[in-house]
């Protein structure tokens, strides 16, 4: 019996996203399952001791140890390479396992790093203060500017590093500019796209090299499992990221990514719906709150460069307050049908106030200079009709005194 594997280009080059997030990377066993299956093992057995040896010389194809390959979870890493429009993606355990793991498979002490300083905060700690532990130069710039990233140049730049949208303050990145910029630096451009997904966005197509994504967002999308990945082409994954990856272990396990590849089947489904419900949000805020921002507003100060890279304006949206901490914390207390929460992507509406939760640990400074106050609010926006959505906000400013 002839059994689909959805790994012959000819034949997926020729699918739309839609498709390929259903049935892109699939294979089946003898049985015949239409579900992919979860293989739960740590391990693989030979058929012989010659059979063993080479594998692990990489001259014969096959598994070896589920910290290097799984069948369930190399599925998902060939559904994601084919919605990204990559060579190829490695899963990892967390979003930052991914980010983590795709700065310092190619940094080494003496090396320099330009990030965009707008980050999610854990990623700002890993450039501000573990990078620099490892002797590794780092420089945080503006990245909404071009000429910045130019300026932060040095001899030995190595990667320039940004999130675009950003978290929490929705700041667009120009992906094109800054990646010829890098390239002409000689560095390697990594971009977190876990605000858009690949089907808002695929800044590959923009120029960058390497894509990463905190999965546990919008590619899961229903808050149940922790997840990461990276995407790259074929000669980076494989001469620098697997070589730093083989022997430190940020893997994603089996039962994940099955997780993950179910919500894949869903992701064009979802995103499109979230980013529609958004912009119905995003326009009644506009007018009850003092300051927002989303990309998918003319309002938004670079709404145009958004449009141009990005297919939609998103699933969040940043609200700020003039009563600070005490008003954005009663705003929260207020809501009756929106979680506080501080996860995003969800198929429920998440709200968190940056600065005491995900931006909490970096410094007031940091913060104030990501435009990240006391005042401010990120909206997750999910799948709920977005008119009920609408009414909770309306109740919860009421009580907030807006």
């Amino acid at each position: 019996m002839k059994r689909f594997t959805g790994q012959d280009r000819s034949i997926t080059d020729k699918w739309r996203p839609a498709t390929l997030a259903v049935r892109g990377g699939t294979v089946r066993t003898d049985i015949g399952e239409t579900s992919e299956a979860i293989f739960m093992t740590s391990g693989y057995a030979y058929d012989n001791a010659e059979e063993a040896a080479a594998r692990f010389r990489g001259e014969r194809p096959g598994m070896t140890y589920s910290r290097l390959q799984n069948p369930t979870v190399e599925m998902l890493e060939k559904r994601l390479a084919l919605l990204e429009g990559a060579d190829a993606a490695r899963a990892t355990a967390t979003g930052m396992a991914a980010m983590t793991a795709a700065l310092m498979c190619q940094l080494s002490a003496g090396d320099h790093l330009v990030a965009g300083r707008a980050l999610f905060g854990s990623c700002r700690v890993l450039v501000d203060t573990i990078l620099p532990r490892f002797g590794i130069e780092t420089t945080t710039v503006d990245a909404r500017d071009p000429d910045a990233w130019a300026k932060a140049r040095k001899p030995n730049t190595k990667v320039f590093f940004l999130e675009t949208p950003s978290n929490p303050g929705l700041e667009i990145s120009d992906i094109r500019a800054i990646s010829d910029i890098g390239h002409d630096a000689g560095a390697c451009v990594v971009v977190d796209n876990a605000f858009a997904s690949p089907i808002v966005q695929r800044p590959m197509d923009l120029g960058a090299d390497v894509v990463a994504y905190s999965a546990t967002k919008l590619l899961d999308g229903q808050g149940r499992v922790l997840a990461g990945a990276v995407l790259a082409d074929e000669k980076w994954m494989n001469d620098i990221y697997l070589a730093f990856t083989r022997h430190t272990g940020p893997n994603l396990s089996p039962f994940n990514a099955w997780v993950v590849l179910k919500s894949l089947e869903t992701l064009d489904l979802r995103v499109r719906r979230s980013c529609e419900n958004a912009l119905k949000v995003a326009s009644f805020l506009e007018m009850r709150v003092p300051k927002l921002l989303y990309p998918g507003l003319a309002s938004h100060p670079q709404h145009a460069l958004a449009m141009q890279q990005m297919a939609a304006g998103g699933t969040i949206i940043a609200l700020f307050l003039d009563g600070g901490r005490p008003q954005a914390h009663a705003l929260l207390d207020g809501l009756e049908l929106i979680d506080i929460s501080n996860n995003l992507g969800d198929s429920r509406s998440l709200m968190t106030h940056p600065a005491s939760t995900t931006h909490a640990s970096v410094t007031p400074e940091v913060r104030a200079s990501m435009g990240i106050t006391e005042g401010m609010l990120r909206l997750s926006i999910g799948l709920e009709d977005p008119a009920d959505v609408i009414d909770d906000l309306d109740q919860a400013l009421a009580k907030a005194g807006l």
